[in-house]
């Protein structure tokens, strides 16, 4: 029985812990399939082109043993499409990357960038591979998914959930309807939505009921919140949360 919202558990730092000493443990694979075992529907993870979290052989055994959807997360370069051709995971996710950043820091300017994002989407879908841009929540970039023919879009929910950790109910308001209407015009046109980065047990809910978004991917705070209750308990109660936000009744609004 399918969800009507998916959670894809993001293991990159599962494998941060791991290289900050340098050995083989705790190792993503297995992370990931407990996540798998604990109710996820998928599994991102991002191959950075320093590797400081993911490496090439993490994605050669998720490509293997992953029983559920791998999502590469991958800048736009030709090495990163590259692996991507190889490995051919069910979905490729396409997003900015600066090397001094600590993580994503927003979404790819889809509409900058058309002229060198098409061949590469072209080649990842000719491979089989399902290509999504993780993009702001900006009526520009819907429309340049749209033009790129982008069969899913990932909405960065970055300043939304930074909005409300400084409490800010307006601001995180405005960017709620900001995230809510881009989706409703991804939809629109044809595109599947998801939406993640920086949801927790207590922002997580209006991104859930958002009725269009169809998988969150989460996994820094997951993580995180494994060192305390474990990996299957924080997986589990995020997907309570997200189930609990999103109703009985949205199950029709999606289809």
């Amino acid at each position: 029985m399918s969800r009507s919202l998916r959670l894809g558990v993001n293991i990159d730092h599962v494998a941060t812990v791991r290289n900050a000493r340098g050995g083989a443990y705790p190792d993503p694979v297995r992370a990931a399939l407990l996540a798998v075992e604990a109710g996820a529907d998928g599994i991102t993870a991002h191959l950075r082109e320093d590797r400081r979290h993911i490496t090439d052989h993490d994605i050669a055994r998720l490509s293997k043993q992953l029983t559920v959807p791998l999502n590469l997360e991958m800048a736009a370069t030709e090495e990163m499409l590259s692996i991507a051709l190889r490995h051919r995971p069910h979905a490729a996710c396409i997003v900015p990357e600066k090397r001094e950043e600590r993580t994503t820091e927003g979404g790819i300017d889809a509409a900058g960038q058309r002229e060198r994002l098409a061949p590469m989407m072209a080649a990842l879908a000719q491979a089989g591979v399902r290509v999504s841009l993780f993009i702001e929540p900006d009526p520009r970039q819907i429309e340049a998914a749209v033009h790129l023919r982008a069969p899913v879009v990932e909405l960065h929910t970055g300043r939304y959930a930074e909005l409300g950790g400084i409490q800010d109910a307006e601001l995180a308001a405005d960017e709620l309807r900001r995230l809510a209407d881009a989706a409703a015009l991804a939809a629109k046109n044809g595109i599947e939505v998801h939406a993640g980065h920086g949801l927790t047990y207590d922002n997580v809910g209006p991104i859930a009921a958002i009725p269009q978004v169809r998988e969150l991917n989460i996994g820094h705070f997951l993580i995180g919140e494994a060192l305390f209750v474990g990996l299957a308990d924080s997986v589990r109660q995020m997907r309570g949360a997200m189930d609990d936000a999103r109703g009985p009744e949205a199950e029709g609004a999606i289809g």
